[in-house]
Parts: C-alpha cells; sequence; structure tokens
C-alpha cells in the first residue's frame, strides 16, 4: 500500500504542478471550475497545490475568484478614520514607519489572504481536527462516488480511510456520529479502513453487509451476488434480509469472520457461507490496473476485459469459452490482450470497428 500511496502523492504532485502553471495566467470558465473541483476533490490536492505555491511566493493568480475581494479590503483599509495600521494577529508589535520607500504591501497582502483561504479549504476538508479523529453529529454528511465503464477512481474519505471504485461502480458514503456506512449499488470497491472504536465501518452491497474488523478489503456485485475479499486483516460478513423476505423480529444477524487471502459469496438462499481460499493480490490487481488470471475459462477472461474495453470481445465459437488460459494484462492495453489470444493455437481473432471476434481457425 506504501507504493500505491507514493505513486497516488506523485500523480497528484504532478497535476498540482500543472494547475500551477496554468494558473499563472488567468483562468476563466469551464477551466476555473475543473481547477476548483480538483482542489475540493482532496485535501492532499490542497497540500500539493500550497507546496507549490509557496515555492514561488505567488498565490494572487490562483486566487482569482478572491480578487475583487481583497481590492475592497485594501481600500477599505486605506479609507479608515484609524490612523493606526491592522495587525493579523492581537498582540503582535506594529509595523515600523516607512523611510522613504515603496513596500509592495497590496502584493504581500494579496497572498496572504489567498494563502488564507486555501488553508481554510484544506481545514475545511480535514474538519478541523486529525483525520483519525471522529466526526461529531454535526458532521454528518453523505458522499457519492460513480464511475463510468472503462473508468477506476481513488478518493480519500474523511476519516483516513481510503476508497477504490473499479469500473461501472457506484457507491454512497453516509458517516455519522456512530458508524460509518458504505453502500455499494454497482460494480466494485475496494477499502482500505482507518480503524475507529465505537464507530464502526460497515459496508452494505446486494444482500451482504461486511464489517471491518482492522483491515483492507475488495467488495464486489457479481451476477446477484455479493462476494467480498478480504486483502490484509479480518472482515466479519452477514447476510443482509431482502425486502421481499421476511426477517424474525429482532433476530441477530450471523457473521462470518474471514481473515487475509479468503473470499465468500453471498447470495439469496445460500447462507451461512464457507469461505474459501483465494489469491487476494490476484482479486485486487485491478487496483494496478491489471487482469490476472490463471487456469481460468476463455469465456470469464473476456468478461473481465468486456468491463473495461469499449470494444467488446465476442466469442463465437461456443468451444473456446471453456479454453483455459493464465496470464497478466493491463486493463487499458486490450491490443496486448489480442496479440496474446492470436499466439494460442487454433484460435483466430478479427478486430472489426464495433468488437472483437474470436473463432476457431
Amino acid at each position: 500500500m506504501k507504493a500505491n500511496d507514493t505513486a497516488l502523492r506523485n500523480l497528484v504532485a504532478q497535476q498540482a504542478a500543472d494547475w500551477f502553471v496554468a494558473n499563472r495566467e488567468e483562468v476563466a470558465g469551464q477551466e476555473r471550475e475543473d481547477f476548483a473541483a480538483w482542489l475540493r476533490t482532496s485535501p492532499v490536492h490542497v497540500e500539493e497545490y500550497l507546496a507549490f505555491a509557496a515555492m514561488s511566493q505567488d498565490l494572487r493568480a490562483a486566487c482569482a475568484d478572491w480578487a475583487d475581494s481583497i481590492d475592497t479590503l485594501v481600500a477599505e483599509a486605506r479609507d479608515t478614520d484609524d490612523p493606526r495600521p491592522l495587525t493579523l494577529w492581537p498582540g503582535m508589535p506594529e509595523p515600523p514607519p516607512r523611510r522613504g520607500f515603496s513596500f509592495p504591501w497590496r502584493a504581500l497582502a494579496a497572498s496572504l489572504v489567498g494563502l488564507g483561504l486555501l488553508s481554510v479549504l484544506m481545514l475545511a476538508w480535514r474538519g478541523i481536527k486529525p483525520a483519525h479523529e471522529a466526526l461529531t453529529v454535526d458532521d454528518a454528511m453523505t458522499l457519492r462516488f460513480a464511475t463510468v465503464h472503462g473508468e477506476e477512481l481513488t478518493r480519500h474519505l474523511p476519516d483516513g480511510s481510503v476508497l477504490h471504485l473499479n469500473t461501472d461502480s457506484a457507491a454512497t458514503v453516509r458517516y455519522s456520529k456512530s458508524e460509518r456506512a458504505i453502500i455499494l449499488t454497482s460494480g466494485e470497491a475496494d477499502f482500505e479502513v482507518a480503524h475507529e472504536l465505537g464507530r464502526p465501518f460497515r459496508v452494505f452491497a446486494g444482500s451482504a453487509e461486511a464489517v471491518d474488523l482492522g483491515t483492507q478489503f475488495d467488495v464486489r456485485l457479481d451476477r446477484g451476488s455479493t462476494v467480498v475479499t478480504v486483502l490484509e486483516g479480518r472482515v466479519a460478513v452477514g447476510r443482509v434480509a431482502m425486502p421481499h423476505e421476511t426477517a424474525t423480529p429482532n433476530a441477530p444477524t450471523q457473521f462470518v469472520e474471514l481473515t487475509a487471502n479468503q473470499q465468500i459469496r453471498v447470495a439469496q438462499g445460500t447462507w451461512p457461507a464457507a469461505p474459501v481460499a483465494v489469491d487476494a493480490q490476484r482479486t485486487g490487481s485491478w487496483l494496478r490496473h491489471q487482469i490476472s488470471f490463471e487456469h481460468e475459462p476463455l469465456g470469464q477472461v473476456a468478461s473481465e476485459f468486456n468491463r473495461y474495453t469499449s470494444k467488446p470481445i465476442v466469442i463465437d465459437t461456443p468451444g473456446l469459452r471453456d479454453l483455459e488460459i493464465s496470464g497478466v494484462f493491463a486493463t487499458d492495453d486490450i491490443d496486448a490482450f489480442v496479440a496474446f489470444l492470436r499466439s494460442l493455437d487454433g484460435v483466430h481473432v478479427e478486430v472489426t470497428a464495433t468488437r472483437i471476434r474470436v473463432t476457431r481457425d
């Protein structure tokens, strides 16, 4: 995970550098909205941008939205009847009188106000408290995240946990004083959970409920069932009664505890289920933008690739669907997978404008 965090931080730093260069000139319209949305995405974005801004000592361009306010404040300061200079903090010594030279106080004030506003934004993201400290009742919030076909998304949540969304996925995050609840309504998500005493981290997906016991785990909605895989630590998984089912009042939910490299499939009418041993790193290979398979049917592998590619793989010869293959491929490199299929004996691949057809020679 440290390697992933480093790679993510480097990517954010590169984006911050690009935005800083863009803001050297005045941005307007959609570009300004995009910049604001990028800042709001994560406090890490604000931190990295502030780092570049501080090095250049030029925040004026980044704070174009507040330029009029800065001018107003400066004008009011000039027109005040009180001849004493204002200080930013009570008790600070007043600045010495100017001695025959003009200090660029206007630019400095603009930079300080810009720095203050961006700092307030960063503190607002963090709730003005340590990332792992429990939120108060007033901090109850609902966040919604979604990805489109072929897209993946990583978001740092307010409690310090990390949410990774796979392709075609949607999740709602609801935080309150008593719990952290995530509802996965489609697709697949991976959770790196920041542990908090007294405020459990619960994931609801289909007919399953997963409760974190200090871990990283993957949850996927797959063909009417929910698959939970533990990468690290422990997870308790239970079955949630569906709306059409009759549940016994006040009956406790029966949970099954999983440890690292275990997986469980929860479906209607199949509870309690037994966990099975898996290679969790293969299950989580999508976090590295990869698909990993070993002695798996070509039909299943093609279905996995079709979650990411804009041009679907269609196996026109039914017998090929059971052909077992192994390999590791990038989710965004369909050409490499096509080349691999063409290397197989008796397999013909035709790439058209709308699909990739696989047949017997």
